[in-house]
């Protein structure tokens, strides 16, 4: 049986397929196969035309710093996860195919063109980013089809409940039901039941946890190291107590609970400050890039560390995998990584320029989906158009437009943008 070669940590159930599969290769393993699956997929390749923080093909930085996309942050993900969760005792191939798997679903123009989608779906169910990963790797992405219909990539159980941040389906957030966070569409239920038959309500599955774990830490300390490259963020500034008390204010309410005392961010400013390789200034010479790289190093392997540690002295030196185990990030971490979010988002994110920039993809976003709900099915790709015919109503033909607008590039939607709306 596939996946025979994992039965001292994972059970037969882990590795099922929705649509069983024969062997293709003796020896490799289900999580092996899912990770190429993924590696392999068109969805992965389209992220390298996706917006991580800075819009790809901008050039209003001091210096070139080649600026991460959706692409290269889930390629540093991946790597921070796999050896965070081998280190933990999960199968790095399967950590590592859910990390490479949690943004699939992120339309162009990031969190921004996820808002604009989000309102325009609103009467078909909305639109969250990680709803639309299931959905990708379980629907869209063309690899395996039954008789009548795909089923993505076909992955093992296992995968994809480790790709799922949110296991609960839209307004059954367990703590917040007004959050707009969730991860299944009410259409794409039955493979999410599956995916869940086993699980004990919305608690996410230890894999699932080294995965959010890992990308919390590599946008936090890799969007600093951009926006440093940038020019856009000065060490020196975080000194200057109104400066600091800026960047708390960011912090409280957006990463960390409201209720957070700015003395804890504080503190865990001082620490990092304190640190030897803390990157206290940028000039871009080689010596510059190579003290920066050491801190990016310092700082993953400092948050990494942190949270094995507490694991192991929480749930001992065993294998902890799926349901046996949860991941323990110390709080004065969890303060760390949000400090650097909060700068981040302070000194790049919160820029004038990106702000206009926000609102004028917000806009080509709202359009492109207003002329294809107008023209459609022309505008939209063969796969697209095929299931747009197929639909039996006005909401299914609306969910196909979300899932095209969702599969685009930002250069594709600007280039569908300008062939279909300017001539509405």
């Amino acid at each position: 049986m596939e996946g025979t070669a994992l039965a001292t940590a994972y059970d037969p159930i882990a590795v099922d397929r929705w649509v069983p599969e024969p062997d293709k290769r003796p020896g490799r393993t289900a999580f092996q196969r899912d990770r190429a699956r993924i590696l392999h997929s068109a969805a992965l390749r389209r992220l390298a035309g996706k917006t991580q923080v800075v819009t790809p093909g901008t050039r209003n930085q001091a210096w070139d710093p080649s600026p991460r996309t959706r692409l290269t942050h889930s390629l540093e993900c991946a790597q921070v996860g796999r050896e965070l969760g081998a280190a933990l005792g999960c199968d790095p191939d399967l950590v590592e195919a859910a990390c490479l798997a949690h943004d699939l679903g992120h339309p162009p123009f990031g969190h921004n063109g996820e808002t604009a989608l989000n309102e325009f779906a609103d009467d078909c169910g909305g639109f969250e980013g990680n709803a639309q990963s299931l959905r990708l790797l379980t629907r869209i992405e063309p690899k395996r089809f039954t008789e009548d219909r795909s089923v993505g990539l076909n992955l093992t159980r296992a995968t994809l409940d480790a790709a799922t941040k949110y296991p609960w389906p839209r307004g059954a957030h367990p703590a917040d039901p007004a959050s707009r966070k969730f991860g299944v569409y009410e259409d794409d239920r039955p493979v999410f039941d599956w995916v869940r038959a086993h699980a004990p309500g919305t608690r996410t599955c230890f894999e699932a946890q080294v995965m959010d774990w890992a990308d919390d830490v590599a946008y936090s300390v890799h969007d600093v190291e951009d926006g440093l490259h940038a020019g856009h963020i000065d060490p020196d500034c975080l000194h200057a107590e109104p400066e600091r008390q800026a960047v708390f204010e960011v912090a409280v309410g957006r990463y960390v609970p409201a209720d957070t005392d700015p003395a804890e961010l504080a503190a865990a400013l001082d620490r990092l400050q304190a640190a030897e390789w803390w990157p206290h200034g940028y000039d871009g010479t080689a010596a510059a890039q190579a003290r920066l790289k050491d801190a990016t190093s310092q700082l993953i392997g400092r948050f990494c560390l942190a949270a094995e540690g507490a694991t192991r002295a929480a749930w001992g030196t065993g294998r902890l995998t799926r349901y046996g185990a949860e991941l323990v990030v110390p709080r004065g971490t969890r303060m760390e990584c949000a400090v650097l979010k909060a700068i981040a988002d302070r000194y790049v994110m919160q820029r004038a320029e990106q702000e206009r920039l926000r609102a004028d993809q917000r806009v080509i976003v709202i359009e492109l989906a207003e002329a294809l709900t107008a023209r459609a099915p022309e505008g939209l790709d063969p796969q697209f158009r095929a299931l747009f015919d197929a639909a039996d109503d006005d909401r299914a033909r609306k969910r196909v437009i979300v899932d095209h607008i969702a599969s685009l590039t930002d250069a594709s939607a600007l280039s569908l943008h300008a062939r279909l709306a300017g001539h509405m």
